[in-house]
């Protein structure tokens, strides 16, 4: 497929990023490359799943793909936005998904690898969560996701910093399961995707259910979410939008105003 590649052996299936020119950025191509293959493995019965960038890879991904972000002030981190679309395709694959994060993880790249059910990262590798440098709003599910992975402190010193984490601050935080040597990654991931295999399937998938019912638990009156809605308009409507998207383009560091 076309960015992504895919295999399946022995209840185990791999989905490999794989649009290095790009750093694997999350364009609505690669996306929907990637929903497809997990649509797929469900038809082929994969026990597990666990998504990749290529061995050696310095970025497991750079997060969104800023070319495709707007510049006419319309909200894109809608319902149907391709990033949500993953991130509920993953959480409702009925089967565990494993992040295996080598190198760099940047922006909504850090949602997606925390909506999945663990994480195994080699030790060098670093995340960060990067909206705010960017000045461009993130969206309320996606917030909720990093606090409810990473707890409210740590969710916060992400956020507003906007710098890369290295991964043993998540390992203390719980975020991410184990952290080993580059050369030790594959295989723990293999060691542990082979335990689950051997377990069943309808229980492990009953308790995924569970466990993202009770973890999502969390409810907002109308009245908060349309004010939350109100304060991302303004951010979207604002010149300090504009000017973090030309920064980006221009290599240059933005010089946001608050207005």
């Amino acid at each position: 497929m076309g960015l992504v590649n895919k295999d399946i052996s022995n209840g185990i299936g791999i989905i490999t990023l794989n649009n290095p020119r790009k750093l694997n950025a999350l364009s609505t191509s690669l996306i929907n490359d990637l929903c497809v293959c997990l649509e797929e493995m469900i038809e082929e019965n994969a026990r597990v799943v666990i998504i990749r960038a290529p061995a050696g890879s310095k970025v497991f991904s750079a997060g969104h793909d800023v070319a495709e972000l707007p510049t006419n002030g319309r909200d894109p981190l809608t319902y149907n936005d391709p990033l949500r679309l993953a991130v509920r395709t993953i959480e409702h694959f009925p089967a565990p998904v494993i992040a295996m994060v080598e190198g760099s993880v940047w922006g909504g790249a850090c949602e997606l690898v925390m909506s999945c059910d663990m994480i195994l990262a080699s030790e060098d590798s670093h995340f960060a969560i990067t909206p705010a440098k960017l000045g461009v709003p993130y969206n309320i599910s996606g917030v909720q996701n990093f606090m409810i992975t990473g707890g409210v402190p740590l969710c916060k010193e992400m956020l507003f910093t906007a710098q890369p984490f290295p991964v043993n601050r998540l390992v203390e935080a719980g975020v991410v399961n184990h952290a080993v040597p580059v050369e030790q990654l594959e295989d723990l991931v293999m060691q542990i995707a082979n335990q689950i295999v051997k377990n069943s399937p309808l229980v492990i998938s009953l308790l995924k259910e569970e466990l993202r019912l009770l973890s999502a638990a969390h409810n907002l009156s109308p009245e908060t979410f349309e004010r939350i809605q109100g304060l991302r308009r303004q951010v979207y409507d604002s010149r300090d939008y504009q000017e973090g998207i030309r920064a980006f383009f221009e290599k240059r560091p933005p010089e946001f105003k608050g207005s």
